[in-house]
């Protein structure tokens, strides 16, 4: 399964709202600066995000976007699958009607230990989790000169 950039970069937005949970609307150029993704594809991603209940969006000059709960009620799962839809390698996994050969497949069974697998690895990951254990980001400031 290759995923595609929505659903690469819509995670990297989630995340970042939650990095900043609680604070309020988080503006557009402040993901923009942080993510390095165009403004017009943050508004593509964020649209699909919150017609799934993901994010709410506020106007105005303190507007931006915020998660709509928790960042440890969100998986991965959840922001992947409304972006990219069903995390399946092969199409008879999901479909087994799909392919003439499906109940006689020798490769079948590791098709769909694949799938449960990325399945089990996206939804025991919470927006919370991806936050806290973010590369690079040191929450904790160094006052050390």
């Amino acid at each position: 399964m290759k995923m595609s950039t929505k659903g690469r970069y819509g995670l990297r937005l989630m995340v970042s709202l939650a990095e900043h949970y609680g604070d309020g609307p988080v503006r557009v150029g402040t993901v923009v600066q942080e993510q390095g993704i165009t403004a017009n594809y943050v508004h593509v991603l964020m649209g699909t995000l919150k017609a799934a209940g993901l994010v709410r969006s506020t106007r105005g000059p303190k507007g931006g976007y915020e998660l709509t709960r928790k960042p440890s009620a969100i998986t991965a799962f959840d922001v992947v699958s409304v972006l990219e839809g069903e995390t399946i390698p092969v199409d008879c996994v999901a479909k087994p009607g799909t392919c003439l050969r499906a109940e006689a497949c020798p490769t079948r069974d590791v098709w769909c230990q694949v799938a449960a697998s990325v399945d089990g690895v996206l939804k025991g990951l919470t927006l919370e989790a991806l936050a806290e254990n973010r590369p690079g980001l040191n929450k904790t400031p160094n006052y050390c000169i």
